[in-house]
């Protein structure tokens, strides 16, 4: 169960207001992996009926955030190395079909630059995530690196590629985030290539925005396979 005062939650929306509070709590570790509740308990959090708690839970079911347990409730995922692993091998797949496919509109003299209002928001995304790294706050680090990614992915112009890709990275967080969560070396174990990217594909050179991605993916793996041989800090100071 979540700890702490509930954050209120407005009566509009209810199941995708619900299903984001009980992410950002997965998110951050407050609800960690294995964690189990009931939809009374979670309806009694929040101080609303049951049906939008039941339905926001099962939007997460559907999204691998939770497992459901047969006349028991839910239960928050636990995610192994190999699943990051597997996610990061995703991700990299689906990037080089975009990546492909871009080359082929350039080679079509159908590709066209990025809008710089649009490259002008996601610099800004970029600059926080980036700052959020160099502060060590983990929890606006995150918040902060998913936004940034959502805004990349939509330069797809497909909305199914960025939500299947933003669900992984949902799920990556929720991996890596025991192990981050704590460490003095925040900056030097997570990506600090935001901005990096943001020029690359500003200036449509496609070679080196997938050089830069496939460095991050890279990077990724070998930091977490680093990090799992070590004891999770919630563990450690349990």
């Amino acid at each position: 169960m979540p700890s702490g005062p509930a954050v209120p939650v407005q009566r509009s929306s209810l199941r995708q207001q619900i299903a984001d509070a009980l992410r950002d709590e997965m998110l951050t570790g407050r609800l960690p992996a294995g964690g189990r509740f009931t939809v009374k308990e979670i309806a009694e959090l929040y101080e609303v009926s049951a049906t939008p708690v039941r339905e926001a839970l099962v939007d997460l079911s559907a999204q691998g955030l939770l497992e459901v347990e047969h006349h028991r409730g839910f239960q928050v995922r636990r995610f192994t190395l190999t699943d990051f692993e597997g996610m990061v091998e995703a991700r990299t797949l689906v990037n080089e079909g975009v990546f492909r496919k871009a080359r082929g509109k350039i080679a079509g003299h159908e590709y066209y630059s990025v809008p710089e209002a649009v490259t002008a928001s996601i610099r800004r995304r970029a600059e926080a995530t980036e700052r959020a790294t160099r502060t060590g706050e983990l929890d606006v680090l995150i918040g902060c690196d998913l936004r940034y990614w959502r805004e990349l992915d939509a330069l797809s112009g497909n909305e199914h590629i960025c939500d299947f890709l933003d669900r992984l990275r949902v799920q990556s967080w929720m991996f890596c985030v025991p192990y981050l969560r704590g460490r003095e070396d925040l900056a030097e174990l997570c990506w600090g290539g935001h901005l990096e990217l943001v020029e690359a594909i500003a200036a449509n050179d496609i070679e080196e925005s997938q050089r830069i991605v496939d460095g991050y993916n890279s990077r990724s793996v070998e930091v977490m396979r680093r990090l799992a041989g070590e004891q999770p800090y919630e563990a450690a100071h349990s």
